[in-house]
C-alpha cells in the first residue's frame, strides 16, 4: 500500500461513508439507548444484538514504505526574485520591456524624469570642481574647504538614488533623467510601471525573477514529521513532464502547525533545467526517508456529520462512544488514514455505523 498525501483530509470519498442526510431514518431496536455522561466523557448504552446486521472492526497499524509521497506546488524561489522600485518622486519617461519579458542583467528597463537626479548630480560636480583655498584676516595661509567631505556625501547621496560607482564616474553634466536597469536576469514576471506615471520613493515598479532553482510547497502529517529532515532528497513530477524526473532536497520545514488538518509543509528545492517547471503548477513529490507506520481504518466505520468525521467506539459491552477523527486519503481501497481520534486495537462499528448515528441523536433528544 502508497500513501496519497493531500492537502485536505476532507478529501476522503464521502461516497465510502455513510451520511446522515442522505439516509432513511432507522427502525429502533427494542428498548431505548441509554446516555450517560460522567465529568467530560459521554457513552450510549444498548442492546447491540439487537441491530441486525451490525459488524465490529478494529482500528489497525500497517506499515509505510521508505518513501514518503505528497502533491506540492511550484513557487518561486523567493531569493532569486528582485524588485524594482523607485527611490525618488518623479514621473516615468519611457518603458522598454513588457510581461514576460526577457532580461539581462544590466539591461535598461526605464527611464524616469526627477528633479532629484538633477540636485544630487549638481551638487556631486560642484563639490568635484576641487578644493579651493580659503583667504582672510587671521586665516593660516593653505588652509582649504571641506570639499572632501562634501564630494563624498555627494557620491553617497547618488548611491541611495540607484546610481552604482560607474554611473558617477561618468557624470559630465546634472540631468533630470536616468535609465534605470534590470539588477538580475530573469523573467518580468510583474509590471506595474506605466508609461508618463508619476512615482513616488517606495512605489514596485517591476518584479524579476528566474526559474533556473524553484521551491515546491509540501504538505505532510504531524505523524510523518519524524520521517522528514532538511536535506533529504527527493523527485518531482507533474502532468505537464510525466516521463521527466525533477531533483531536489527538503530545504526547509515549518515550524508551524495547521490544527484543523494536522498537517505542516516543507519547503522543497528544486533543480529546474530549461525552466521547464511553473509557479502554481503542482507536482507529485516523492521523498526518501526511512519506513514508518500508519494507523488506519475501514471507511464503512466513518460517518460524515455536521462537517465532520466520527466512528462509534465499543469500551465495553453494549457501551458505546461517538469519536470525533481526522483522517486523511489512504491508497488502499475501503479503509482511511487515521490522523487523531482513534488507538491501534480499539474495536469500532464497521457496518451500520449510520443508524448508530442517528440513535446518538434520539438519545440527546436530537434529529438526525
Amino acid at each position: 500500500m502508497s500513501l496519497l498525501f493531500g492537502c485536505d483530509s476532507s478529501a476522503l470519498s464521502r461516497a465510502d461513508t455513510e451520511t446522515p442526510a442522505s439516509a432513511p431514518s432507522p427502525a429502533l431496536p427494542p428498548g431505548t439507548p441509554q446516555l450517560i455522561t460522567q465529568g467530560s466523557q459521554e457513552w450510549m448504552t444498548i442492546d447491540l444484538s439487537q441491530i441486525t446486521g451490525l459488524s465490529i472492526g478494529s482500528v489497525q497499524v500497517v506499515a509505510l514504505p521508505g518513501m514518503l509521497d505528497a502533491i506540492g506546488q511550484v513557487n518561486f524561489d523567493d531569493r532569486l526574485v528582485s524588485t524594482i522600485i523607485s527611490r525618488v518622486t518623479g514621473r516615468l519617461e519611457d518603458i522598454k520591456v513588457s510581461q514576460w519579458d526577457m532580461v539581462r542583467a544590466g539591461e535598461n528597463i526605464l527611464s524616469l524624469y526627477s528633479p532629484d537626479f538633477m540636485t544630487a548630480e549638481a551638487e556631486y560636480l560642484e563639490a568635484s570642481a576641487g578644493p579651493t583655498p580659503i583667504t582672510g584676516p587671521g586665516i593660516p595661509a593653505g588652509t582649504y574647504n571641506m570639499t572632501a567631505d562634501l564630494k563624498t556625501a555627494a557620491i553617497k547621496k547618488l548611491e541611495l538614488l540607484g546610481l552604482e560607482p560607474a554611473d558617477i564616474a561618468a557624470i559630465k553634466q546634472a540631468t533630470p533623467s536616468r535609465w534605470m536597469r534590470a539588477p538580475i536576469s530573469g523573467v518580468v514576471v510583474t509590471k506595474l510601471a506605466l508609461r508618463g506615471a508619476q512615482v513616488n520613493p517606495g512605489d514596485q515598479l517591476f518584479s524579476l525573477a528566474t526559474l533556473q532553482r524553484v521551491w515546491i510547497t509540501v504538505d505532510i502529517y504531524e505523524d510523518d514529521l519524524a520521517r522528514v529532515h532538511t536535506g533529504q532528497s527527493l523527485e518531482a513530477t507533474t502532468l505537464s513532464y510525466p516521463d521527466e524526473v525533477f531533483k531536489g532536497v527538503v530545504n526547509r520545514i515549518s515550524p508551524n502547525l495547521d490544527p484543523n488538518v494536522h498537517t505542516l509543509q516543507l519547503l522543497c528545492q528544486i533543480d529546474n533545467p530549461g525552466e521547464k517547471l511553473k509557479p502554481q503548477m503542482l507536482a507529485r513529490v516523492r521523498i526518501v526517508t526511512h519506513p514508518g507506520a500508519a494507523l488506519v481504518v475501514p471507511q464503512t466505520a466513518l460517518v460524515f456529520d455536521g462537517n465532520a468525521y466520527y466512528a462509534f467506539v465499543l469500551t465495553g459491552r453494549n457501551k458505546v462512544e461517538r469519536r470525533s477523527v481526522h483522517i486523511a486519503t489512504w491508497n488502499d481501497q475501503g479503509y482511511a488514514r487515521v490522523v487523531s481520534g482513534l488507538k491501534s486495537g480499539e474495536r469500532v462499528i464497521t457496518r451500520k455505523s449510520l443508524q448508530m448515528n442517528a440513535l446518538w441523536h434520539e438519545a440527546h433528544g436530537e434529529s438526525s
